[in-house]
């Protein structure tokens, strides 16, 4: 019975004139419901997969910065040389946090695991710094060859997030690759340029006292002058976006980041 009243009602709908406001509206609003239903379902399914490839693609990233990506090798055998651990950024000290259900983009948004810098510390301009944070510790066999820090910082018109790799001195700069932005394509952009990215190796972060010298110029770098081990060329008709990335590289190696790790492992190896 329900299902004959229910046949007719839809046949009436059908039987309604094109132009008929009512049809238009009922019509508009049935293939809303199926196309949301459809939107729903497929972001459900498909959201592990999403998660993978987001995986997949930091692992990328990762090896890239340390030099170790080869497209003809298996990315998660490549990636079984790391070891990751999180650290408490206050202290340098490793966590027993899991590494494998942190996150620190969400901690760096909940009060309770993070905290807000002040103007004079957030030279990075992202408000608030996760209380942990991962590192990505490149070993061959007990020993330990490079260490990967995870990176962000606003540029000119967003925020760039990626990776600092250091030599097991923990003073050399391995390399710095980014994998989120939205940087000016051709100016901002070029800090995707492998031949600017390539800059960075071979960088000395502090200088032989200790203090944090790595940065950004304007314009080329003098490799006559004192000082050349501390400097990459800037981006040229990009000041801002130069400035940002001198800024949050300075930032996560300095205090505020990760500057007591450094500090401490440097140390431990003396």
């Amino acid at each position: 019975m329900a299902d004959n009243k229910n046949k007719g009602m839809f046949a009436s709908i059908l039987g309604l004139p094109n132009d008929d406001p009512k049809k238009t509206i009922i019509v508009a609003f049935l293939l809303c419901l199926v196309c949301s239903v459809l939107v729903s379902t497929s972001a459900v399914m498909f959201k592990p997969l999403q998660v993978a490839n987001k995986q997949a693609d930091i692992k990328k990233n990762i090896l890239a910065v340390t030099g170790l990506l080869n497209e003809s090798s298996d990315v998660n055998t490549l990636f079984e040389q790391f070891e990751v651990k999180i650290i408490d950024l206050e202290t340098g000290e490793y966590s027993d946090i899991d590494p494998d259900t942190y996150d620190q983009k969400k901690a760096a948004d909940d009060p309770a695991q993070s905290i807000q810098l002040s103007q004079q510390q957030d030279i990075a301009n992202i408000a608030r710094r996760a209380k942990f944070a991962k590192v990505y510790l490149l070993k061959d066999g007990n020993n330990l060859k490079q260490v990967v820090l995870p990176v962000h910082g606003y540029g000119l018109w967003s925020t760039l997030y990626g990776f600092v790799s250091i030599e097991s001195d923990f003073n050399t700069i391995g390399g710095l690759q980014f994998y989120s932005h939205a940087e000016t394509p051709g100016l901002g952009g070029e800090v995707d340029n492998p031949k600017w990215r390539k800059q960075w190796q071979g960088k000395k972060a502090f200088n032989d006292s200790g203090e944090l010298k790595i940065e950004v110029i304007r314009g080329h770098v003098d490799f006559q002058v004192a000082g050349a081990e501390h400097q990459v060329d800037g981006l040229s008709g990009a000041t801002l976006t130069s400035r940002g990335v001198s800024n949050l590289v300075n930032f996560w190696l300095g205090n505020d980041g990760f500057g007591p790790y450094l500090k401490k492992m440097s140390e431990a190896e003396k």
